[in-house]
């Protein structure tokens, strides 16, 4: 394990990843405007689910093989765009998820959610992307000292603190867009013109997923 400082550094650096916006921190705003706080912590919880997937898989020899192999990458690469991409349809012909008038002071109407699927939906947006696993492989080692006994067990315990640490961000991002949408009524009389929005960039997303190319090459 790293030394206080490098845990110190490697924490941070996983707050600033989890921030940046993309189609895991798009996939749990859009659940928790359309169906609540609820909705966007399971959402964050089938991320991270996904993530725990790609840490076993990197600290297996998977990643390396996807790193390594051409035919492996694009075969998963192309599952993980047609997967967004068909997410990505079906938000654009989504029928609108809110009213179209909200009363002052009257709570928001939502449509009931199922929360199984929002976090199988979760977890497959993630587990799909195999630029999830190159980047456990590419980013954690950085933080594992060379004369480390146990390579393996030191890159699943700082995966297993990446995802934990990722989870206060993920909720936060939850919190706050089930917050908006209880206090601001233009999120829910355009909802509907949110999920064409949300929609749009699921297929951007997936187009962009399908045409990258392996990092490692």
């Amino acid at each position: 394990m790293p030394d206080t400082p490098q845990l110190l550094m490697f924490i941070a650096a996983g707050w600033l990843l989890n921030l940046t916006p993309g189609p895991d921190v798009l996939y749990i705003v859009s659940s928790a405007l359309k169906h609540g706080v609820r909705a966007g912590i399971v959402a964050a919880l089938g991320i991270v689910s996904g993530c725990f997937v790609h840490v076993f898989a990197a600290a297996l020899g998977v990643g390396a093989l996807l790193a390594t192999s051409a035919t492996a990458f694009t075969v998963l690469k192309w599952i993980g765009a047609a997967y967004l991409m068909w997410m990505g349809v079906k938000l654009l012909l989504a029928k609108g998820g809110g009213s179209s008038i909200v009363p002052s002071g009257a709570a928001p109407v939502r449509e009931p959610a199922d929360l199984r699927r929002v976090y199988l939906r979760g977890f497959l947006t993630n587990v799909l992307n195999p630029k999830v696993a190159l980047f456990f492989l590419a980013f954690v080692p950085q933080f594992i000292a060379p004369g480390t006994p146990d390579k393996v067990v030191a890159f699943l315990l700082l995966g297993l603190l990446f995802n934990l640490n990722s989870l206060p961000i993920n909720f936060g991002y939850a919190w706050l867009a089930g917050w908006a949408s209880r206090r601001v009524g233009a999120v829910q009389r355009t909802m509907h013109w949110m999920d064409r929005a949300a929609g749009a960039m699921f297929v951007g997303f997936g187009l962009k997923l399908a045409l990258s190319d392996n990092p490692s090459r």
